[in-house]
């Protein structure tokens, strides 16, 4: 790999890791100065971090890396898993982890015909 590449690695991994422990250093220092206070409660904005996050990268992944039919496929497969995975679990790291695996299994398999 080129040294470009490997820096655009290293700050996306600076940037991914600032992302969860900025808001966990945060709030370890918020509910220390609240020791005295008995219901130390946190902030609702901060509650709302990871459905903003996942949110942001949903509306990213809509436009496909690839404009032709391989990629409208996969993206459109990736979503519909995505969407279907959330409502069965309501949960965000499994529809999410889904999608990316059926994106990636429509990518190769349309790629290998």
């Amino acid at each position: 790999m080129e040294a470009n590449s490997w820096i655009v690695i290293l700050l996306c991994s600076v940037g991914t890791f600032a992302i969860r422990a900025l808001p966990l250093i945060w709030t370890r220092r918020h509910l220390a100065r609240q020791n005295n206070n008995e219901d130390k409660t946190l902030p609702t904005w901060l509650g709302l971090l990871g459905p903003l996050m996942i949110a942001a990268m949903f509306g990213v992944s809509l436009v496909p890396v690839r404009h032709d039919w391989i990629g409208a496929v996969a993206t459109l497969a990736g979503c519909i898993t995505t969407f279907v995975a959330w409502y069965r679990s309501r949960t965000l790291g499994k529809p999410v982890f889904l999608g990316v695996v059926v994106f990636g299994l429509v990518t190769f398999a349309c790629t290998q015909f």
